[in-house]
């Protein structure tokens, strides 16, 4: 089981230097950020752009692996995000997993201008953007018409340093994205079923096991092995806070492991959040624990 933290790109950039390279002295897998122009109660607070954070903290860093979790089509297109993956890729040795999702209904769906696309759009679009960006980074030049975007030979040279590309990890909950994850996918990202009404740890694993029941299925239908995919789960969407003590972390480990997870990322405690307010020390603890 590898493990991750995500953190938000809102602090001044020196805190965030001296926080993620001590992430790193820790030993933790991996490092992650949300990629939104403006987000939730963080909307008229600070926010740095993802992309150049990224590349600052790749910068800063030289083991733990970077990523988005996670980018969406809200304000990317597939092109200028192959490109911009494809350098960062470059920039951090190869450390680079490109996290992907749907996009929400939040700031994000209207901060260009013009209605959210319905939750039927926003699959459609989510597959083509998808589609074609796993095509633009795997090919020196690629075109493309479709219903939401177009490429004309579009380029990415000299490619990414992974290969065939940089790996993407799809997040998915409903039928048509675990198709599309079970496609082109190198990783699948949950944290349970979205919107649900019970949030509880019980309903949290239910939704959970009925997902990746269904994302073998597919996968199998692809003729791939499901095996092939990393699975990551994302704490602290739901009511159960396994970071209440480096205990209460392990046992939860071991639930989603025995489910077949391959990684966790949990959000890095933050003081004066109203929602990630567990104690900062946790993070210290778990380490010594499972490093």
């Amino acid at each position: 089981m590898r493990i991750g933290v995500l953190l938000l790109p809102a602090d001044p950039w020196q805190q965030t230097l001296e926080r993620v390279r001590h992430l790193e002295e820790l030993g933790y897998a991996h490092l992650w950020t949300y990629d939104h122009l403006s987000w939730r109660r963080y909307r008229d607070l600070p926010w740095h752009a993802t992309i150049p954070w990224l590349t600052g903290v790749a910068a800063a860093t030289s083991r733990i692996r970077i990523g988005t979790m996670v980018t969406s089509p809200n304000f990317r297109h597939p092109v200028t995000l192959a490109k911009d993956a494809m350098t960062l890729d470059h920039i951090s040795d190869g450390r680079l997993t490109l996290g992907i999702g749907a996009g929400g209904t939040g700031f994000d769906a209207t901060a260009l201008g013009g209605d959210p696309p319905t939750p039927r759009e926003r699959t459609a679009r989510f597959t083509e953007f998808v589609e074609l960006l796993d095509a633009v980074l795997r090919e020196p030049a690629h075109s493309h018409r479709g219903r939401y975007y177009t490429a004309d030979e579009a380029r990415t040279i000299p490619g990414c340093v992974q290969h065939p590309r940089v790996p993407l990890a799809i997040a998915a909950a409903g039928p048509k994205a675990l198709d599309l994850t079970a496609r082109v996918g190198d990783a699948w990202i949950t944290y349970g079923e979205p919107n649900a009404a019970d949030q509880s740890a019980a309903a949290t694993e239910a939704a959970v096991r009925a997902q990746a029941a269904l994302l073998d299925e597919r996968c199998a239908a692809h003729g791939r092995d499901p095996g092939e995919l990393r699975r990551y789960f994302l704490v602290g969407n739901t009511d159960e806070r396994p970071l209440a003590s480096a205990g209460a972390f392990e046992d939860f480990v071991g639930r989603y492991e025995r489910m077949g997870f391959t990684d966790i990322v949990f959000h890095d405690p933050r003081p004066g959040d109203p929602v990630f307010t567990d104690d900062p020390k946790v993070v210290d603890a778990i380490a010594e624990r499972f490093f």
